[in-house]
């Protein structure tokens, strides 16, 4: 018995027509329109269960209550809780004593320089070498410091700052304008005078004049020969490593307009096992003492 062929049913068209092809209009298979029509309502019901609509300040924030922010802190008080003891013995530790290969030392070094480039590489760069681009923000990799590489000392900066005038504690050392200070000729002696300390090509009649004036107005911070003084964070100008610059314009510009760069204080920020942490990374990176 031979079946009964199969009539072909002519489909038809939208209508629509480019060159010679037709856009039939064949619908849509019954299941996959059902799944569309459950996403859109998926979709609604998310955005009334979950924060999605944008308002003036912040989002609608969903009946279910959840909030990414409040995961996040969730689980850095999850992980605080966990490292507890330990940052309470790197918060009361004597930073000079913690030796290498310790697990208080490992901590206390990976803690600092998660800390490091959170809070301090946006003005020492991210590899602590200073911002190439921009004056005024020291490299911590070199052995120049101002008031000592000790890492008590680094501590007693990251904590205190440098003239920040919201901390008692703070770092003061003042590097006045000498534009009304300083005859015009003495600034151009003196200018000479410290160019030369670093090794540049100057003038010699004007590097004699300048020692004088350099003796009489700022040897009391930069001490004897311009080599610096720890105790009052006077910078060495002999040692060719400078913050803004060692060009005899910049020079120039510190002279006659003084300068007064602010570090902030830390204390208010960070926790003191914070500060500890990245006293050590900042010590251990090559320019400790």
């Amino acid at each position: 018995m031979s079946k009964k062929p199969v009539e072909k049913k002519e489909v038809e068209t939208t209508g629509h027509e480019w060159d010679g092809i037709q856009e039939f209009n064949n619908p849509l298979p019954r299941w996959w329109v059902w799944v569309f029509y459950a996403t859109i309502v998926w979709g609604i019901w998310y955005t009334i269960a979950y924060p999605a609509w944008p308002l003036i300040k912040g989002a609608t924030a969903g009946y279910l209550g959840y909030s990414t922010r409040a995961e996040v802190a969730d689980e850095i008080k999850r992980y605080e809780v966990l490292n507890e003891a330990i940052n309470t013995e790197l918060a009361s530790a004597d930073l000079a004593q913690i030796q290498p290969g310790t697990e208080l030392y490992s901590y206390a070094r990976e803690s600092g320089r998660a800390t490091f480039v959170t809070w301090c590489s946006q003005c020492h760069g991210e590899g602590a070498n200073g911002i190439s681009e921009a004056s005024g923000y020291p490299n911590l990799l070199d052995d120049d410091w101002l008031w000592g590489g000790e890492i008590d000392v680094i501590q007693t900066t990251i904590a205190h700052g440098i003239r920040d005038e919201s901390d008692d504690d703070t770092r003061l050392n003042d590097m006045p304008a000498h534009d009304e200070l300083l005859e015009p000729q003495e600034i151009d002696d003196v200018v000479d005078y410290v160019f030369a300390l670093s090794g540049g090509e100057a003038d010699p009649a004007k590097v004699e004049a300048g020692a004088v004036v350099f003796e009489d107005n700022c040897s009391s911070c930069h001490g004897e020969g311009g080599v610096g003084d720890r105790e009052l964070g006077g910078p060495n100008l002999a040692d060719a490593i400078w913050l803004y610059g060692g060009d005899k314009e910049t020079i120039r510009a510190s002279v006659e307009n003084g300068r007064k760069g602010v570090m902030p204080a830390w204390t208010a920020k960070l926790t003191q096992a914070q500060i500890n942490g990245v006293a050590l990374y900042v010590h251990q990176l090559g320019g400790g003492e």
